[in-house]
């Protein structure tokens, strides 16, 4: 097996200084529209925890038809992430995102001619099938346009866009809840209009926006152009050196096993407090929901942007990360646990403190696989820990048969609080050694 290629620093470091203006080019005009693209993503999967009690009133959906349907959207968005990168690989990014973009801002708007289960069932899942493929999507664009050394920076940037999209999100949908009925239709109706059509526009403005790769490019100079596709060239020599990815091997290693069961626990802790959010703060503050609601469940989103931006920080600096995601789910899973019982504003600083580390414990978790698996190990091993986002699924649905078969009040909660405290120990015993071709 011959080496893998020696990338020359020359060409790969942003100290190059015509490299670095092309990267700082393109990050100036992709990341802040891609991460506007991830809010309004974020924003049409989880805007119906706000239209959960006038859905209730106005179509008859129950609790358990509720918590069915918010999950399902997981189940095709598991599934249809890998062939959707498939085809944008195919046929370009400018017009397969553009295409998923305008296609889940439709059915987003359908949403306001749901009837009953079915419907609800249904446009759930199509949801789920077109959102799917836009976070990968977006993970793989941006490797077309930035080298390793600046990348992950800018993966970080764009995660910032789901707690944007959670403050921006919960005003925006209370404030629409507060529309009188217009024109027939319900306020409840008039969300789930605007904030699909948003989608919709986006969907439009960036098949003229983006550009599949550099080379494409007329924003970027002829010099810096060439840069660019040099460095990127070269990289993607050295990937293709790795070989495709053998996805069977992965079901007998446990340690890949290990990863997929924590991921699928941080999402049953993050959509258990997405999902569940607006109902949580209107019981605590004794309002319906609307725009008061709205308006303070942006404080807990608040304090997430500040744990995304500030504990990934800390944890490279003391290279303890780990350690860090493990004290981190500890503290969320026991501020899950006090706050369904304190009054208002102790309440809502223990749910602030599990939601900021429900969602900042992400980038710490991703170091423990992407240091892990290596070479040809990589690509299958993420793509199946992805699958945890099945704990989107899970979340409603535990917290529904929690509160059916056990007699305290919050049974539902206190079950999900609890996984987030088992999940901190199986963080606990992640190790950090690597594993090889050879070993797969």
């Amino acid at each position: 097996m011959r080496p893998a290629l020696s990338l020359p620093p020359a060409v790969l470091s942003t100290s190059n200084p015509i490299l670095a203006c092309a990267v700082s080019r393109a990050a100036r005009r992709l990341t802040p529209f891609l991460m506007l693209i991830y809010v309004v993503s974020f924003l049409d999967r989880s805007n119906i925890g706000f239209a959960k009690q006038a859905l209730e009133r106005s179509v008859g959906i129950s609790e358990s038809i509720y918590a069915l349907g918010a999950g399902l959207f997981f189940i095709s968005y598991s599934l249809c992430g890998f062939p959707s990168n498939l085809i944008l690989h195919k046929v370009g990014a400018k017009k397969w995102l553009a295409l998923l973009m305008v296609g889940w801002g439709v059915v987003s708007m359908a949403n306001m001619f749901v009837s009953g289960a079915t419907s609800f069932y249904l446009l759930r899942l199509l949801l789920g099938v077109l959102e799917a493929g836009f976070f990968p999507g977006a993970i793989l664009y941006l490797t077309y346009w930035f080298p390793n050394n600046i990348r992950g920076r800018v993966l970080g940037l764009f995660y910032l866009g789901v707690p944007v999209a959670l403050i921006l999100g919960g005003p925006l949908s209370g404030l629409l809840l507060e529309i009188r009925p217009t024109f027939g239709l319900q306020s409840w109706q008039w969300m789930f209009l605007v904030e699909g059509f948003m989608a919709v526009v986006l969907g439009l403005f960036a098949f003229w926006y983006l550009d599949n790769r550099p080379a494409n490019a007329s924003w970027l100079p002829a010099q810096e152009k060439q840069a660019l596709a040099d460095a990127l060239a070269l990289e993607e020599e050295d990937r293709r050196f790795t070989g495709p990815a053998k996805l069977l091997p992965m079901f007998r290693n446990l340690r890949v096993m290990h990863f997929l069961l924590i991921y699928t626990l941080i999402q049953i802790s993050t959509y258990g407090v997405v999902f569940y959010l607006p109902t949580e703060i209107s019981a605590l503050i004794h309002r319906p929901v609307g725009i008061e609601v709205g308006l303070v469940s942006a404080i807990p989103w608040i304090s997430t942007l500040v744990a995304v931006c500030f504990l990934p920080r800390l944890a490279d600096k003391l290279h303890k990360h780990r350690q860090l995601a493990s004290l981190t789910m500890m503290i969320s899973g026991c501020a899950s646990l006090a706050f369904p019982t304190a009054g208002p504003r102790i309440g809502l600083a223990m749910l602030s403190l599990a939601a900021a580390g429900f969602i900042a414990v992400q980038p710490l978790f991703w170091m423990f696989p992407t240091r892990y698996l290596a070479d040809r190990a990589a690509a299958g091993g993420i793509a199946l820990i992805g699958m945890g986002n099945l704990g989107g699924f899970l979340a409603p649905n535990l917290k529904v048969w929690a509160d059916q078969h056990f007699g305290p009040q919050h049974a539902g909660l206190y079950l999900l609080a609890g996984l987030t405290i088992l999940n901190a120990g199986l963080i606990a015993l992640v190790k950090d050694s690597r594993v090889t071709k050879s070993a797969m």
